[in-house]
C-alpha cells in the first residue's frame, strides 16, 4: 500500500483479512459495530433494524454486476440523495472510482474460492488533504429483509451499500449523513476542488451572456473529468422532496451525466429555428420521476429527431431517472449547482496544467493579540489576527484558483456541534518585498473577497496582476476555532507560505550589525511628465527603490511618459538618518537610462497623505530639477509591529 495513504482508526485491511481467513470466521468491525449507535445519535429507528450480510440477502452476492454504472443506485430511507448523486457522478469516471474502491477485483466475491471471503472491505476517501483507508465489515442494516439505505437496483450488487457504510463510519454514524452536500462527498471521493454557484443570485436564467459563460465553463469541467451536481432550494420554505409542476423534486440532488453543444444539420435547424442546441443530461437518484418539460423523454421535440441523431446524443428513453433539458431550462428550473473540478497538476498532459500548493492551518485563540489567530472577518478590528499566507504572481497576470476547506464537522453531530462554520478569505496586493505579517492596512490593495458562507469549502477564481499577495482565511465571527486546508493553483509556482514572524528576529548578528529601528512603507503610485526617450515621444519607465543595502524594482511600463506603477515596498531600517531613494529609469536593450530621483526622509512625523514630488538629478535633496514628478504615499513608525 502507498505510504501516502493513512489508515482510519489504524485498521490494517490485509492483516485483519488474513486473521479472519486463518481463523475461518467473517470479520466483525469493533470500531463500527452492527448496533443502533452506528445508525443513530439522536432519533430511534422506526422499526427493529437487523444487520445482515449480503449472503443472507441474496444467493450470489457481488461487488459489481456487469461493471459499475451511474444507473446502479437507489436512495434508501435516509435523506442522503446527495450521497447517491455523488456516487452517480463517481461511477461515470473509472479512474476516480478505482481510487475509492482499490483493488476491486481482489475485493470481489469469488464463488470458486469461498474460503477466501472474510466479510471485510476497504474504501479510500480524501480526508482533509490525505487519502484515508476505511475498513468495514459486510453487515448491512435491513428492515423486513430489505436494505434501508443506499442500494443497487440489482438485488445482488453491493458496492454502493458498502461504500455508504464506510462513509458513515468516517462521519460517526449513518444519521450523520442526513442532509449533506453532493459537493462534499465528491471532494471526499476525489480530492477535487469544489465550487458552489447560486443560479438565482447570479441571474443565470435572465442574463444570456452569463448563461453562455457558465455553459462553456461546465462543458470544460465535464470534458476534463470534473463532476457536477445540482438541486432546487425553495425560498418559500415548503417541504423538501415535493415535486414541482415540471416533475423536478425540491431539495433533491441531481447528478449531471452529460453536457453537449449540438450543431444541428439543415433539416433540424429548420425544425428548431436554431443552428445550435445547448443541452444537459441529468439523473434523479431515485431512478424514477423525471422532468416533463421540453426535451423530456416523451416530448414533441424528440419526435423531430431521427433514431440515428438520437444515438449520437446518447439518449435513453427508459424511466431510469435520466433525462435531457436545454441549458436555458436548466438555469430557469434549478437554483444551485456544485462544480467539482479535477485540477490537472500532471506535467504529461495535453490540457492546461496547474501548479498546486496546499497548506494545513488552524484558527486558534490566544489572549495575546500578536499570537491570536481567530480574528474574524474584514469587518472586525481584529481581522489581521488571523493566519496570513503570502504568495507571488510571477507572470504579467495569472489565473489563480483558491480553495479554503474547513474540517469535516459531521463527527461532532453527536455533541450538537455538527454545523459548518461560516468561512471565507480576503486577498491583498502587498509590498513586493514583504516577508513579515501585516499589522495595519495602509498602502495595500484589497483585490479579492470570497463569498462568506457556511459550506465546507469556499472557492474563488481570479485573474491577478504580477506582484506579491497576502491571503487571509477567516471565520465570519471572531473567536471561533477550527482547522482548515488552503489550496492554491497557479500557472507558475507561487511559493505559497505562511507568514509567522511579526518582525525581523533578534540574533547575535543583530548585536554586531545593528537591529532595525524603524519600519517604512512606500507606495509609488505614478510618475508623470517624464522626459521623452524615443522617436514616438514615449519612454519605458520603471521605478527602483533603494534603502540601505536593499533594492526593489517595479515592472516596466511601456511606451508612456505618464506611468501608473502602484508599486509597494517595505523596509526595516537600521540607519534612520539615511534617506530612502526612489529612482525612475528608462528600460533599454543595451543600457538603462536614469530619468530622475526623489529622496525621502520617511520619518514617523512626515505626512501620511499622498504627495507629489519633483524629480531631481543624482546627489542631495538640492540637486537640479529634471522633467517629471512622482506621486507617493509614505508611512513610517518606530514601532516595528505597527504596520
Amino acid at each position: 500500500m502507498s505510504s501516502s495513504v493513512q489508515l482510519f482508526r489504524d485498521q490494517k485491511y490485509r492483516e485483519l483479512k488474513g486473521q479472519c481467513i486463518q481463523q475461518g470466521r467473517l470479520f466483525e468491525d469493533p470500531e463500527f459495530p452492527a448496533s443502533d449507535e452506528s445508525l443513530f445519535y439522536q432519533r430511534a429507528p422506526p422499526k427493529k433494524v437487523e444487520w445482515k450480510r449480503p449472503k443472507d440477502l441474496c444467493e450470489d452476492p457481488h461487488l459489481f454486476v456487469n461493471g459499475i454504472s451511474s444507473h446502479d443506485l437507489h436512495q434508501g430511507s435516509l435523506g442522503n440523495c446527495w450521497f447517491v448523486a455523488a456516487c452517480s457522478c463517481l461511477a461515470l469516471r473509472e479512474s476516480l472510482w478505482q481510487q475509492v474502491i482499490p483493488d476491486f477485483e481482489e475485493q470481489e466475491w469469488d464463488s470458486k474460492k469461498p474460503e477466501k471471503y472474510a466479510g471485510i472491505f476497504r474504501f479510500r476517501f480524501w480526508c482533509f488533504g490525505k487519502w484515508t483507508e476505511v475498513v468495514v465489515d459486510d453487515l448491512l442494516p435491513t428492515i423486513d429483509g430489505k436494505l434501508i439505505y443506499c442500494h443497487s437496483n440489482v438485488k445482488n450488487e453491493f458496492w454502493s451499500a458498502l461504500l455508504e457504510k464506510a462513509y458513515a463510519k468516517l462521519a460517526g454514524s449513518y444519521e450523520a449523513l442526513d442532509g449533506g452536500s453532493a459537493a462534499d462527498a465528491i471532494v471526499d471521493f476525489t480530492g477535487a476542488v469544489a465550487e458552489s454557484i447560486d443560479l438565482v443570485q447570479g441571474k443565470y436564467s435572465e442574463i444570456i451572456s452569463e448563461q453562455m459563460k457558465l455553459f462553456e465553463d461546465l462543458l470544460k469541467v465535464h470534458k476534463r473529468g470534473g463532476l457536477i451536481s445540482c438541486f432546487i432550494t425553495d425560498s418559500s420554505g415548503s417541504a423538501n422532496e415535493v415535486e414541482t409542476a415540471m416533475g423536478l423534486i425540491i431539495g433533491h440532488a441531481y447528478s449531471v451525466t452529460a453536457i453537449r453543444k449540438l450543431h444541428l444539420g439543415e433539416r433540424l435547424t429548420f425544425s428548431f429555428k436554431a443552428e445550435k442546441l445547448f443541452m444537459i443530461r441529468l439523473r434523479n437518484p431515485w431512478g424514477k420521476r423525471e422532468w416533463i418539460g421540453a426535451w423530456s423523454d416523451n416530448s414533441e421535440e424528440w419526435k423531430k429527431v431521427s433514431n440515428a441523431e438520437r444515438k449520437s446524443l446518447g439518449l435513453t428513453i427508459e424511466n431510469d431517472g435520466e433525462f435531457w433539458m436545454t441549458f436555458e431550462d436548466w438555469c430557469k428550473n434549478f437554483t444551485d449547482v456544485d462544480i467539482c473540478r479535477i485540477v490537472n497538476t500532471s506535467y504529461f498532459s495535453i490540457h492546461k496544467t496547474w501548479e498546486k500548493k496546499m497548506m494545513h492551518g488552524a484558527w486558534a485563540k490566544s489572549s495575546e493579540p500578536l499570537l491570536n489567530r481567530c480574528g474574524g472577518c474584514f469587518d472586525n478590528k481584529t481581522f489581521l489576527q488571523n493566519p496570513q499566507y503570502i504568495f507571488d504572481v510571477k507572470k504579467t497576470e495569472d489565473k489563480v484558483l483558491v480553495s479554503l476547506q474547513q474540517e469535516d464537522r459531521r463527527r461532532y453531530k453527536k455533541e450538537g456541534k455538527g454545523e459548518n462554520i461560516i468561512i471565507g478569505f480576503e486577498i491583498f496586493k502587498v509590498e513586493d518585498n514583504r516577508s513579515y505579517r501585516l499589522h495595519k492596512l495602509t498602502v495595500q490593495e484589497r483585490v479579492a473577497t470570497s463569498p462568506y458562507i457556511n459550506t465546507r469549502t469556499v472557492f474563488l477564481k481570479r485573474i491577478l496582476k504580477q506582484g506579491r499577495y497576502v491571503l487571509i482565511p477567516t471565520t465570519y465571527l471572531p473567536g471561533i476555532t477550527t482547522k482548515f486546508i488552503l489550496r492554491l493553483f497557479t500557472d507558475v509556482p507561487s511559493k505559497l507560505r505562511e507568514l509567522t514572524d511579526d518582525k525581523p528576529k533578534m540574533t547575535c548578528w543583530s548585536l554586531l550589525c545593528g537591529y532595525p529601528r524603524r519600519i517604512t512603507q512606500i507606495k509609488i503610485h505614478s510618475a508623470e511628465g517624464l522626459q521623452r526617450q524615443d522617436r514616438s515621444g514615449g519612454a519605458d519607465p520603471y521605478v527602483l527603490v533603494k534603502c540601505e543595502n536593499q533594492k526593489v524594482r517595479s515592472p516596466v511600463q511601456h511606451d508612456t511618459t505618464s506611468a501608473v506603477f502602484n508599486t509597494q515596498v517595505i523596509f526595516y531600517r537600521k540607519n534612520i538618518d539615511s534617506p530612502v531613494i526612489v529612482q525612475v529609469w528608462n528600460s533599454n536593450i543595451l543600457c538603462d537610462q536614469f530619468l530622475g530621483q526623489a529622496l525621502l526622509a520617511a520619518s514617523p512625523s512626515d505626512p501620511r497623505e499622498e504627495q507629489t514630488l519633483q524629480l531631481r538629478g543624482r546627489g542631495s535633496q538640492e540637486a537640479d530639477e529634471v522633467p517629471g514628478h512622482i506621486t507617493v504615499k509614505v508611512f513610517s513608525s518606530d514601532d516595528l509591529v505597527e504596520l
